[in-house]
């Protein structure tokens, strides 16, 4: 299964961030990318993104679907799945309609499959408490 995806996500990979280099900031693509070097910030695609083994990627993501096989710091959103093969190492929430973990992956975090095709859920606000009734003084 492993090999299939890797195959799958390397056959069409278009863009590379590769081993020994380093990026901050904001990425936002079309077509398949593998991350393998490091990187630091917000990613927002609607495509595949590759973690490779190595990487070490520390970032809020809302992707279609991620391959994760290096180290992940920060939140993940995908729209069609969430893939974590080992040795791969994920700190954050993940949310996602497809979650697939495999034996020696580290995952601490909390995962969200039910609203996930949707928004992820948001915290709601405190609802208002009614005014505790006071005491009368008695003359």
């Amino acid at each position: 299964m492993v090999q299939v995806a890797r195959q799958a996500a390397q056959g069409e990979i278009t863009t590379l961030l590769g081993r020994g280099a380093a990026f901050e900031g904001k990425l936002t693509f079309e077509g398949p990318v593998r991350i393998d070097g490091k990187f630091k910030g917000e990613v927002f695609s609607d495509d595949v993104l590759v973690i490779g083994e190595g990487a070490h990627v520390e970032a809020e993501m809302d992707v279609g679907e991620i391959i994760i096989q290096g180290t992940v710091v920060g939140n993940i959103k995908a729209k069609r799945s969430i893939e974590i093969h080992a040795p791969g190492r994920v700190k954050g929430d993940v949310h996602t309609p497809s979650l697939q973990i495999d034996k020696g992956v580290i995952f601490e975090g909390r995962s969200f499959m039910e609203q996930a095709t949707q928004n992820a859920p948001r915290p709601q606000p405190p609802q208002p408490q009614p005014p505790k009734p006071q005491p009368v003084p008695i003359k």
